[in-house]
């Protein structure tokens, strides 16, 4: 008895972001910092902005385009260089849809009702949320395996459906007798900065979606507007303590302290020996001056861009061909296998 064959293919990386809302320093310093780095890997990179997601939930059409163009700027603001990857829009590549269907028919109901998301953003209000906001896990399948990534940057709240993708691709091959076709990826789990949480609540994750602009510092935020925020950040009245054991149970505190270290690209153990012992008076000061040094050149950059969209609409148009090409053969082997005609 001889072994399954395994995919022998390239490595590949993919990952993307909605665009609803300003980005902001968790997706800055969780995911783009990471995805820049990635670049030297010498795995091909594909960034897109899934707009198809975005459309679970409630969005402006009108807005939507838009929206797009400051993802994809912010990517490049944050370093990620279109001659490297492919920055486009999921919409521009009908192969996601595509195969997402047939993945569809290969998942069971009983994986998506495990999904923890759905039921985190649905609530008691469940029965009113949209189909798509239910099945979008299977549509991130198809985002990853229409590439046949070998590798998916995911925060840790996304590692379920990494895992989900995982599934589908081994009963997909399973099903129809194509060991090796897909890899079976494997999650990047962003480093420092993957849990940035909420300038206004140390235990909530930093969100776009969050009511309070405090909550958060986007890179379209200037100077003047950081330095304010982090003034107004929620702290406890306790100095910073002299080791890091001290932050435990002190979650804003743990939370500022982690931010300086992710941006200062050091640990929280030497952000402690330099601040242990201080108030937030002399601390917070310091991580305003900190991120302003960091983020204006990303703010500065995303301005620039922001100023020619033809600019930013050549880039996603030449990304969204390189992803079709390389898309387009993976779907049509995908649908033969299934049987589809022509």
């Amino acid at each position: 008895m001889t072994d399954a064959p395994t995919y022998s293919g390239p490595e590949r990386i993919l990952s993307g972001m909605q665009p609803t809302g300003n980005l902001h320093l968790g997706n800055y310093l969780g995911a783009l910092v990471n995805w820049v780095k990635l670049q030297d890997r010498g795995a091909e990179c594909f960034y897109c902005a899934v707009d198809m997601h975005a459309i679970t939930m409630p969005n402006d059409p009108g807005a939507l385009p838009g929206a797009v163009r400051s993802v994809a700027a912010a990517y490049m603001a944050g370093g990620v260089d279109p001659k490297r990857s492919s920055i486009f829009a999921q919409s521009a590549v009908p192969a996601h849809a595509e195969l997402a269907w047939i993945l569809q028919c290969v998942a069971r109901l009983g994986w998506m009702e495990r999904m923890t998301q759905f039921k985190d953003k649905t609530g008691s209000d469940r029965e009113r949320a949209s189909v798509g906001i239910f099945t979008y896990p299977v549509l991130m399948a198809a985002d990853i395996l229409v590439y046949k990534a070998t590798h998916v940057p995911v925060g840790q709240d996304q590692k379920q459906h990494l895992e989900l993708t995982r599934d589908i691709a081994a009963r997909f091959m399973r099903d129809y007798d194509c060991a090796g076709f897909w890899p079976m990826p494997d999650p990047i789990i962003e480093g420092a900065g993957t849990r940035i949480m909420s300038l206004k609540d140390g235990s909530k994750k930093m969100s776009k979606s969050d009511p309070s602009d405090l909550s958060r510092i986007n890179l379209t935020d200037d100077a003047d507007t950081i330095v304010r925020k982090i003034k107004k950040a929620k702290t406890d009245p306790e100095p910073l303590p002299d080791s890091v054991e001290g932050l435990k149970g002190r979650p804003e505190a743990d939370n500022l302290v982690g931010i300086f270290a992710a941006l200062n690209g050091a640990t929280k153990e030497a952000v402690i020996a330099e601040f242990g012992g201080q108030g937030f008076g002399a601390f917070k000061p310091a991580l305003a001056d900190l991120a302003v040094a960091k983020l204006a050149p990303v703010v500065d950059e995303y301005n620039r861009l922001m100023g020619d969209p033809t600019d930013i609409d050549r880039i996603l148009q030449a990304g969204a061909e390189r992803a079709r090409e390389v898309a387009a053969p993976v779907l049509a082997e995908a649908k033969r296998m299934a049987g589809f005609w022509g």
